[in-house]
């Protein structure tokens, strides 16, 4: 039988040393030593439930359950790294749930037309490099070509650590990214991710589960700002050309566009700096990240417009530079219909009422929309908390979230037939 509560209490025995880089907290990066001991645990759960279980060129984990027929898997995956101080189910979560599902097949002795493959992602979070999602682009084929390898903030780079980490699990291990890009995958049927909502709608309806229209578009930008350094106490109020104080400014006007805009629409600022960083001194230097994430690309798009703007216009009154870097740039990402409708389904069988809703939290999901069509189920999760220890799940939530699961994967089969 499937069984929701094992996925969590597995996902707590993940929360801790050595399957955490950290004694005081959770703390999983891409090819860490807890990242390696965490794989040789999850791939033991996998081969239990009667998969075969393989490491991929980009450090990937996969379990494999063959169906009746030899065409293109399911695959069922979410991420096995985390954020620093992390909560316990961002990611892994989903991963036990496909675990579950395949091992109740298993045990009753039941294979699909199409065979399953779970894969437990290593590098979503992007919380050792400078780059996220790297193993789902590597999977989906849409690394960048020009691609420059990253290194850590110790200054260990990417196959660097490939190499250690290769040592550790005792696999062969990539030395660029031709070899990296081996991992991609040679077609799939469908991709199906569980994850916590990460946010608070679930339980304001007093909803267990969701099904997933799409993952929100998302722009972030490096901001820079250079004033002029000078005494704290010496520097008349009306002379100073103060960057911290035009970055508090900006930051304010990003919040208020964002409210402006309404809706879906979001901004965040998550990191400021200020140098030279002295009590006496007036900042010459500033810089901070701004986020802006929206459910359509245009949405998106003219929100970051009209803040980057402000800014433009907050920088020439205040007189100091401004300098904007885009980091990166993600289109939204709809979820296949077709899809939608049988996760509708599968949740209305288990006597659950049908409720959509978008994800503003990036996933590997829009990664393998590239791939294949995709799927997700949202669980509840308390107060909508993420990313903090924090983070809490409902084991009957859970065991309802398998179970609807299961439900959607044999409901697969009908569109496979077609």
């Amino acid at each position: 039988m499937v069984s929701g509560a094992r996925a969590v209490e597995r996902c707590d025995r993940l929360g801790l040393p050595p399957y955490s880089d950290s004694a005081d907290g959770l703390y999983r990066a891409y090819l860490t030593p807890a990242y390696a001991a965490s794989q040789q645990l999850v791939a033991r759960w996998m081969a239990q439930a009667g998969m075969a279980v393989r490491i991929d060129a980009a450090g990937n984990l996969i379990g494999r359950y063959e169906g009746t027929g030899d065409g293109p898997p399911l695959i069922v995956g979410s991420h096995l790294d985390s954020v620093r101080d992390a909560g316990r189910y961002d990611g892994p979560l989903g991963i036990m749930l496909g675990i579950e599902c395949v091992a109740a097949l298993h045990d009753a002795g039941e294979r699909l037309r199409f065979p399953i493959e779970i894969y437990a992602f290593g590098d979503e979070e992007g919380s050792r490099f400078p780059l996220a999602m790297l193993t789902s682009r590597a999977v989906a084929g849409t690394l960048d070509a020009q691609l420059t390898e990253p290194a850590d903030a110790d200054g260990v780079t990417l196959f660097q650590a490939m190499a250690a980490y290769g040592e550790a699990v005792g696999a062969a291990v990539p030395r660029d990214f031709d070899a990296y890009r081996q991992a991609r995958h040679p077609g799939a049927f469908a991709y199906l991710e569980a994850h916590i909502e990460q946010g608070p709608v679930l339980e304001a309806d007093g909803l267990a589960l969701g099904t997933v229209t799409g993952i929100a578009a998302q722009r972030r930008f490096g901001i820079k700002v250079g004033g002029r350094a000078g005494h704290a106490g010496t520097t008349a109020m009306t002379l100073r050309r103060d960057a911290l104080a035009a970055a508090a400014a900006m930051i304010l006007t990003a919040e208020q566009e964002a409210l402006a805009a309404g809706g879906d629409r979001v901004a965040t600022v998550g990191t400021v700096t200020a140098g030279p960083g002295a009590a006496n001194v007036v900042p010459g230097s500033a810089m901070f990240t701004l986020d802006v994430r929206a459910a359509r690309d245009a949405d998106c798009a003219a929100l970051a417009d009209v803040i980057v703007d402000r800014f433009g216009h907050i920088a020439a009154v205040r007189g100091v530079t401004l300098s904007v870097d885009a980091l990166h740039s993600l289109p939204a990402s709809p979820c296949d219909p077709q899809l939608m409708t049988l996760m509708d389904g599968a949740l209305a069988a288990e006597g659950l009422p049908v409720r959509r809703l978008v994800s503003g939290a990036g996933h590997d999901a829009m990664i393998l929309s590239a791939l294949c069509p995709t799927a997700m189920l949202f669980i509840r999760c308390r107060e909508g908390i993420s990313h903090n220890p924090a983070e809490s799940v409902l084991p009957e939530d859970a065991d309802l979230a398998a179970r609807t699961m299961l439900r959607f994967i044999k409901s697969l089969e009908d569109i496979h037939r077609a």
